[in-house]
């Protein structure tokens, strides 16, 4: 695979993250805050955590499409294990990345309905650095 067409599947992968991401953001903002510095709706916590983690995804298959795209091209379901076992192959730093999105916004904030905000903060910060993996060069912050 030519740098070219690397760019162009991190370009490609990297504005569907982000665009999840954005959507994601847009509707913790009209999930609201109260005093206790806990978000009020429980239905759009859930469906900003499942949008983001949606996006985390995308971000994943491309960076093992770059990796090795053979993985990706599998039959295999893509399940959480199978993204754990491979990133385990890949990059420790990332598996441990995914872990904490995994667990603080697929399963707390979207199954959940968790309302803490320090928790949700914590799994989009995590999403955001797993997606910055892929960040085409020239990309501003």
């Amino acid at each position: 695979m030519t740098i070219q067409e690397q760019e162009h599947i991190k370009q490609k992968g990297y504005k569907e993250a982000m665009h999840y991401i954005a959507n994601a953001k847009d509707y913790l903002q009209k999930a609201g805050i109260d005093e206790d510095d806990r978000y009020k709706s429980k239905k759009y916590v859930r469906t900003a955590c499942g949008t983001a983690y949606l996006g985390v995804l995308e971000a994943l298959n491309t960076y093992l499409r770059l990796k090795n795209p053979d993985v990706v091209k599998s039959k295999e379901p893509k399940t959480i294990d199978f993204y754990r076992r491979n990133l385990a192959k890949e990059n420790r730093k990332v598996l441990s990345s995914l872990n904490t999105v995994y667990t603080f916004l697929h399963i707390d904030g979207y199954y959940q309905g968790v309302l803490e905000m320090m928790a949700i903060k914590i799994g989009f910060q995590r999403a955001q650095e797993i997606i910055d993996l892929i960040k085409p060069a020239g990309v501003a912050q």
